[in-house]
């Protein structure tokens, strides 16, 4: 009687099991469009306080998860199958080539070696499975908490920063490389007032924390100090830009950059001169802002140096001298005389000015990268970034080491600190915006989506903690700036 070979019984067995997996995923396919209508069916029965479009995306959620689970499981099946399958025929192959003089380890490790590439895949396919649920997860979490509001949109070259005001009315700054300074109106996202002194790309801008007047620094190697006048328009109706639909990640060409490029500063009232202009730096000032009580102003510069001015007669105070490479960043103390400076020489630099006969200076090692940016919080934290991809704070009572320290993905840009809430906003050249607390834990990321969000590198970031529509601004390299609501409670609630 003629009997089947090894390999064919093989052969017909994966195809048995092959045709009997066809037949599961059929079967699953074919249900789930009763089961989804069974389970809106119920969904509609239920009495619930959400939105009907929120109960089906949820819903749609949780049946892509179910259906993830499923095929997982048969995959699963159909890898233990296959292993059993190779121990049977090792261990047949095993008897049959005993005179071949194949010893017992030589077996092992082949059999050893093939099932550990099988447990790798199933591994390999578990993780990938289980992470885009993850990832669902969080994008659904984090469009909930942080929902984008306005977008301001009239620069014509990339916006270097951006600031709110401290005093009534409360308007948005941006600063743009292409030689201007915009105020916007937050609500309506209309253009107050331009400001056209400089000759060169405008790095910074503050807001003067008592008076209508602003500090923009300039590549053109001076720091103006002007003043300004707006009336606030009524604020219209606008759009929930959260119902954009697309998926997070999709690349833009030039032509949709284009198509929203709008000259949205044409008719607004322009500032030609400044009341002030500050002067001395040999080299582009990277930014400047006001101290405590605003008579007087700090800026950084690429020449190496910062200066402190007096802010009526516009004189040269100080030049604060010691970093090895160019500055990238000053901030203030906000209730104290003490001034932050950053460098690509990996430093930032403390300097005091509380005494007025000792004027100190420590310097805080830590970054590998130039530190784009250092800030100040309430308390007596310092918090750093850098191009090493690190965010540390620091405790400005032991300068020795961070008391944390946040490794990210990407390069990170000018930080700002919530600082009733201790919130960190991380601006990344990766197009990305993250929020962490104060001991390094990561809260949220911005949405991004093929019509939503940053589109280049996000240079900034600011928070306006008592707006009631905009709490967190930020602007970068595709020309606009961005209004977001971050619920807080909500925020620290997931945390």
């Amino acid at each position: 009687m003629p009997t089947e070979s090894g390999s064919c019984a093989t052969a017909r067995q994966a195809k048995q099991k092959r045709k009997s997996h066809s037949l599961s995923i059929r079967r699953t396919n074919s249900s789930e469009q009763e089961r989804s209508g069974l389970q809106r069916e119920m969904l509609e029965g239920q009495d619930s306080k959400l939105p009907t479009s929120v109960r089906n995306t949820l819903l749609d959620l949780f049946g892509q998860i179910e259906r993830e689970f499923e095929n997982l499981y048969i995959e699963n099946l159909e890898l233990r199958r296959e292993i059993d399958t190779l121990n049977e025929r090792l261990a047949a192959e095993g008897q049959t080539i005993d005179g071949a003089e194949l010893s017992k380890g030589q077996l092992k490790t082949k059999a050893s070696h093939s099932t550990s590439q099988l447990s790798q895949k199933l591994k390999t396919t578990y993780k990938a499975s289980t992470s885009k649920i993850v990832s669902s997860f969080k994008t659904t979490t984090s469009r909930a908490i942080c929902q984008l509001v306005k977008e301001y949109i009239g620069h014509r070259d990339g916006i270097w920063d951006v600031s709110v005001a401290r005093t009534q009315p409360v308007v948005l700054g941006t600063a743009s490389a292409d030689h201007t300074a915009l105020l916007w109106s937050i609500e309506t996202g209309k253009c107050l007032v331009k400001y056209v002194g400089h000759a060169g790309s405008v790095n910074s801008i503050k807001f003067h924390p008592t008076e209508q007047v602003s500090l923009t620094a300039s590549g053109d190697q001076t720091a103006h100090i002007w003043r300004y006048m707006v009336q606030l328009p009524t604020p219209q109706p606008t759009a929930d830009c959260n119902q954009m639909s697309g998926e997070d990640e999709v690349e833009f060409s030039d032509k949709d950059e284009a198509d929203g490029d709008g000259d949205g500063s044409s008719d607004c009232p322009t500032i030609r001169a400044p009341l002030t202009t500050l002067k001395s730096h040999q080299g582009v000032v990277i930014a400047a802002d006001w101290l405590v009580g605003g008579k007087q102003a700090v800026t950084a510069s690429w020449d190496r140096t910062a200066n402190l001015y007096d802010v009526e007669t516009s004189e040269l105070v100080h030049s604060l001298t010691g970093h090895d490479q160019e500055l990238t960043h000053c901030c203030t103390h906000p209730t104290q005389r003490l001034v932050v400076t950053s460098s690509r020489d990996t430093t930032f630099r403390l300097w005091d000015f509380r005494d007025p006969s000792i004027h100190s200076v420590n310097v805080f090692q830590g970054h590998t990268d130039t530190v784009t940016s250092a800030v100040f919080t309430v308390g007596d934290n310092v918090v750093s970034g850098s191009d090493d991809r690190t965010v540390k704070v620091w405790d400005l009572k032991n300068m020795r080491s961070p008391i944390a320290t946040i490794r990210t993905d990407s390069a990170v840009n000018r930080i700002n600190v919530c600082v009733g809430q201790r919130i960190i906003a991380l601006p990344h050249d990766n197009r990305q915006v993250r929020l962490f607390d104060m001991s390094g834990v990561r809260l949220a990321r911005l949405p991004r989506s093929n019509r939503q969000g940053h589109r280049r590198m996000v240079c900034c970031s600011a928070w306006s903690e008592d707006h009631p529509i905009c709490n967190l601004f930020t602007c970068g390299f595709d020309r606009q700036a961005i209004g977001w609501n971050i619920n807080i409670p909500a925020l620290l609630q997931e945390k």
